[in-house]
């Protein structure tokens, strides 16, 4: 996906303030959030972008239903074309593939027809190593959901926000609030059970596919996508971009960058053989990540921190939920009690962040 993960997936998502990451995602950089609310107003902000409101209150609801679907429908469909043993190792090509469609879809919002936001350029080799850092942020994820479940994938995604405190703290000094450091132990020992008892192997358990090349896959993504959402907001202050001319110069390099990787990393099948619904299962997934990517511009620019982390948590918990639900397991299975810790741990983080940062 784009990561999901998106993790997006996506990429815009990623892009908010690194303390407050949600579960997705995939992504986040230091945006400033316009809570204005005026019904269709669009104006330019001093970095060039155009900040844009949802057009009301039943505006953003309608964008937050939109990114969340799209959300919810990258995972599965995602999940559906890496069950295919014929395109689980064509990861390389698949995240260049939605880099495309990124693109594709930030340069006609950036249109004066549409006006978004106004595109600014970097250099190739100034943007390069964010675009290196950003194929990873996407690719061993995508890993990660081939090998693995979607409620580990998903649970395991929730790793990021720990993470990225400890880099902010290790290497910027930015620490955070005592209690916010207390929610997220039981953030990690809850996905510590999840991962345990996702690959015990158990004959019971047909559905179970969760390897452990899954869980190396998933932790590695989550080290990359902590790194890559760091340097977002150095690039941020260093380029003096918003969060879509940022992405609009990623995405194309990012795609570049991996067509040298395609012909040593990816196993193409035999496409002759390939059903059609396969196909349309990844036209489908490139359509939801251009969803994300436009829903993020109105949420980003139309909600708060609350609204935002509301959002993403309910994503995250649609997610696991649907993902226990196709996987037939029972409710008395050991799994249930490390998803609760983890999702109740990030929820009271996120909680208590947002009352440390009110005046």
């Amino acid at each position: 996906m784009p990561p999901a993960e998106d993790e997006r997936g996506h990429d815009l998502e990623a892009q908010k303030n690194p303390l407050m990451k949600d579960t997705d995602e995939d992504d986040e950089d230091v945006i400033e959030k316009s809570t204005s609310q005026q019904a269709s107003s669009v104006a330019p902000a001093q970095d060039g972008a155009v900040k844009s409101s949802s057009g009301g209150s039943s505006g953003f609801i309608a964008w937050t239903i939109v990114n969340t679907l799209a959300t919810i429908g990258i995972v599965f469909t995602n999940k559906a074309i890496f069950d295919d043993p014929s395109f689980k190792k064509m990861q390389t090509s698949f995240a260049a593939f939605h880099f495309l469609c990124t693109t594709l879809t930030l340069f006609v919002i950036s249109r004066p027809m549409f006006g978004f936001f106004v595109p600014r350029r970097a250099g190739f080799l100034e943007i390069a190593p964010l675009s290196f850092a950003m194929c990873l942020n996407v690719i061993l994820p995508n890993l990660s959901l081939a090998y693995s479940s979607v409620t580990f994938y998903q649970i395991a995604r929730i790793l990021l926000t720990p993470f990225v405190a400890l880099i902010n703290y290790v290497f910027y000094h930015v620490g955070i609030p005592r209690n916010a450091v207390l929610a997220l132990i039981p953030v990690c020992f809850g996905v510590g059970i999840v991962s345990y008892y996702d690959t015990l192997p158990d004959p019971s358990k047909p559905t179970q596919v969760t390897s452990t090349a899954g869980v190396v896959f998933a932790f590695s993504g989550v080290v990359a996508s902590s790194l890559y959402t760091v340097w977002i907001g150095t690039y941020h202050r260093k380029l003096n971009m918003s969060s879509m001319q940022l992405l609009f110069n990623q995405a194309p390099v990012s795609s570049f960058l991996l067509l040298y990787f395609i012909p040593f990393c990816d196993t193409f099948p035999v496409w002759t053989g390939v059903h059609l619904n396969k196909y349309l299962l990844i036209l489908l997934s490139g359509g939801f990540a251009s969803l994300i990517n436009l829903s993020q511009f109105f949420i980003i620019a139309g909600a708060g921190a609350v609204s935002s982390t509301v959002v993403g948590h309910a994503k995250t918990c649609s997610i696991v939920m649907l993902g226990w639900m196709v996987s037939g397991r029972a409710v008395t299975d050991k799994s249930l009690l490390g998803i609760f810790m983890a999702i109740g741990g990030i929820v009271t983080y996120s909680i208590t962040i947002l009352k440390s940062r009110k005046p």
